[in-house]
């Protein structure tokens, strides 16, 4: 088995250069647009950089994963044009329309599931190795143990984050930004509010993690058949980027390497594995002081980490002479060049012997290769001066590094873009959503088209089973070993959250309801799902009520209309001390604004913003349905919005439209 490959962050050309000489086996980086670090300074000259890469045996990752609007398809179909051109080695997706269009124009180009597809368990992976992709890029919340599960069920590449920054909510899962400021983390810009002095019972920055470095932990991932170590960072420095690289490599090999170091060129009070660990404890949490901040010294002697190249391409030579001149032959085992130059004279003294011939050739010096094999044939008594051996080593070694980085374009071909269009739609019926059973009290479940309750609110209460409209609602995160309960028996009608949860209810026989978890952001991922059985779709909380009603396509969709909106999922509780918990807790950030934090059975717990969306006198025309979504109402509260609601009268409460009439960045 091949050791995994060591995957760096690449935010711009110093960062890429760090990368490559500090040894990387591959770099991630960005294009003009649709990645999820659109603040870095990223590649306007893709072809430059792939072309970089690949002369010195590193592969390029592209990332395309951003949600991608209707409007911004034909830009799409654009960039993923260049990324061939450039003939870069896979493309990181996170859209299911960025990965129809890059199948429909460019079959060969490879597919990699981003972390923003919220893949944590084995069933969301082989929805996406049946969809064509070649490999996933796993949650960051995931333990050792569950990352085996993983592994033993599905045939995928698999890429863990190994070191840099943790979102605090499950990736993809996170609307903390676009809520608070319209800048969107799934548009790649997000603004990291999360690292703001959120309180919890008087606890300071309740919703910063520390750093992650699992770098102590990378033979038991290699064990555990992890394919890929990626390393955070495409917003950090180049310094940043070398010695993470470096201490990755070193401890890969089993040597040490420093992680003092490490803490100085970035931490938040230090480090954390406890996902990895399953120890997710408040020592998980830290946030950036004073005392983290590198000094510029320190930058400096990281710089020596990628002063010279990396000597990663061995090569073979074979150097011949004779009366007709001298030949140098060099070959990295797929590309060769061959220089000649003057023949040799005879020798006066000394004549040149072949291990010195040897030994000039080896310099090779500051290029990217290593000599393997060499083989030298020299009549005897002749003299070559070394200045020439010297001169012929590098003009071949130059003439090979590029031909190494000529372009090697991926086929690429004209696809129609085809969207079905939209068949009408009236005014859309009311669905509603509840936290508890106990908000069914008084309800008139016969007014609304669906009545949908949690799995464990269905399981603790099986007479819920009797509501003939009843949709059971899968939780949004199922880590391994959580799937095998997720849908109690005797339910027909699913609502899913995630990936894995559409694959699950679908094997049940269950009807497969889209939640709006699943983003969908336009027109093409609306097919995706259809294709995959989905029947009914709650497109993404970030969109236009414009842009979600002109969406094409036959699959019935609708909106959250009303309700507190989950801003994140998080598997490291902030409150964290279950046995005095009642499960309802509460965030208070700098302003005094509370913020509801909900816990599902102790599996994870879900941030609300503070202030429930509400429409109910807007414009609704053009979609299929409308979800009430309750979560900390009174019964009596859940009724109110409800005769509100039909009423299309404006709230008597505080509230906010979300973005649906501004938009996200």
């Amino acid at each position: 088995m091949s050791a995994p490959e060591i995957l760096a962050p690449a935010g711009g050309q110093e960062a890429l250069v760090a990368a490559v000489r500090a040894g990387a086996d591959a770099v991630y980086l960005g294009a003009k647009g649709f990645n999820a670090r659109r603040n870095a300074e990223n590649f306007a000259d893709l072809a430059e950089a792939v072309s970089y890469c690949h002369a010195r045996g590193v592969k390029t990752h592209i990332a395309l994963n951003t949600l991608v609007s209707d409007d911004e398809l034909p830009a799409l179909d654009a960039e993923l044009t260049e990324i061939c051109a450039a003939g870069a080695d896979a493309v990181i997706v996170q859209d299911w329309a960025v990965a129809r269009r890059a199948r429909a124009k460019c079959p060969s180009l490879v597919l990699h599931a981003s972390t923003q597809m919220a893949i944590h368990n084995a069933a969301g992976a082989k929805m996406a190795e049946d969809a064509g992709f070649a490999r996933v890029v796993l949650a960051r919340e995931l333990s050792l143990r569950e990352i085996e599960a993983i592994r033993r069920q599905t045939r995928l590449e698999l890429e863990v984050f190994v070191h840099g920054a943790l979102c605090m909510s499950a990736s993809g899962m996170c609307y903390l930004s676009s809520a608070l400021g319209e800048r969107s983390g799934n548009r790649g810009l997000c603004a990291q509010p999360c690292r703001l002095n959120f309180r919890e019972n008087g606890r300071e920055y309740a919703l910063s993690l520390k750093d992650l470095s699992n770098l102590r932990h990378l033979r038991a991932l290699t064990e555990a058949g992890v394919d890929s170590f990626k390393i955070e960072g495409r917003m950090r420095r180049a310094e940043y980027v070398a010695s993470a690289v470096d201490a990755c490599r070193k401890a890969l090999r089993g040597e040490p390497y420093d992680e003092e170091a490490l803490e100085r060129m970035f931490s938040r009070a230090g480090f954390t594995d406890g996902y990895l660990t399953g120890k997710r404890t408040l020592a998980m949490f830290g946030h950036r002081r004073e005392e983290d901040v590198a000094a510029e010294k320190e930058y400096a002697q990281m710089r020596a980490l990628y002063r010279g190249e990396c000597h990663r391409v061995g090569v073979d030579m074979r150097f011949s002479a004779d009366a007709a001149g001298s030949r140098l032959a060099v070959s990295d085992g797929e590309n060769a060049v061959e220089i000649a130059d003057a023949a040799p004279e005879a020798a006066r003294t000394a004549p040149t012997t072949a291990s010195r011939v040897r030994e000039s050739l080896g310099k090779t010096g500051d290029t990217p290769f290593f000599l393997r094999e060499c083989a030298v044939e020299l009549p005897e008594g002749v003299a070559l001066p070394g200045a020439q051996i010297n001169r012929m080593r590098r003009e071949a070694l130059a003439a090979l590094l590029e031909k190494r980085a000529a372009p090697r374009p991926i086929p690429c071909q004209s696809a129609p873009l085809s969207i079905a269009p939209r068949r009408a739609a009236g005014q859309p019926k009311l669905r509603a959503r509840f936290e508890r059973f106990a908000q069914l009290e008084g309800f008139p479940l016969e007014r609304v088209e669906y009545a949908i309750l949690p799995a464990r609110e269905i399981a603790a209460h099986p007479q819920a089973l009797e509501i003939p409209n009843l949709v059971c609602e899968l939780p949004a995160l199922l880590y391994p070993g959580m799937e095998i309960d997720a849908l109690p028996d005797g339910v027909s009608r699913a609502l899913c959250e995630n990936l894995g949860a559409v694959r699950l209810a679908r094997e049940a026989g269950a009807q497969v309801f889209g939640g709006h978890g699943l983003n969908i952001f336009n027109s093409l991922a609306l097919e995706a799902y259809a294709q995959m059985g989905v029947m009914s779709a709650t497109l993404s909380c970030e969109l236009t009520l414009r842009a979600a009603t002109r969406m094409g396509g036959s699959l019935e969709r609708g909106v959250v209309a009303y309700g507190r909106l989950p801003l994140m999922r998080l598997r490291a509780c902030p409150v964290n001390r279950c046995r005095a918990c009642p499960g309802q807790s509460e965030l208070t950030d700098r302003k005094g604004v509370r913020f509801p934090l909900l816990c599902d059975a102790r599996r994870y717990v879900t941030l609300f913003n503070s202030v429930p969306l509400y429409i109910g006198d807007k414009r609704l025309d053009g979609l299929d349905f409308a979800t009430l979504y309750f979560t900390i109402e009174s019964p009596r509260e859940c009724r109110a919005v409800l005769e509100a609601f039909e009423r299309a009268a404006p709230p008597d409460f505080p509230r906010t439209t979300g973005q649906y009439f501004k938009g996200v960045l």
